[in-house]
């Protein structure tokens, strides 16, 4: 996905998620070992901000972005 591209929307059952749990749920990661590394390397953004902490809870309307060489990936906590 690049750049210009709106966040995808992803569905959750509960009224929150963890930062980790959604990662792997939206497919921007493909393990938990990869969400805690690029967690903790500062590599994803919670609403435009860095955010290091894995256990972070989402909300409905959080954008969460994760930035690869080849471009940004963004998901939508829907």
């Amino acid at each position: 996905m690049d750049t210009n591209d709106a966040p995808r929307p992803v569905e959750i059952s509960d009224e929150v998620i963890r930062l980790g749990q959604f990662l792997k749920l939206s497919g921007l990661v493909d393990s938990g070992a990869q969400a805690r590394e690029l967690v903790a390397e500062g590599e994803v953004r919670v609403n435009g901000e860095v955010e290091t902490r894995r256990g972070r809870q989402l909300q409905r309307g959080d954008v969460v972005a994760l930035d690869h060489p080849q471009g940004s990936e963004q998901a939508v906590v829907a």
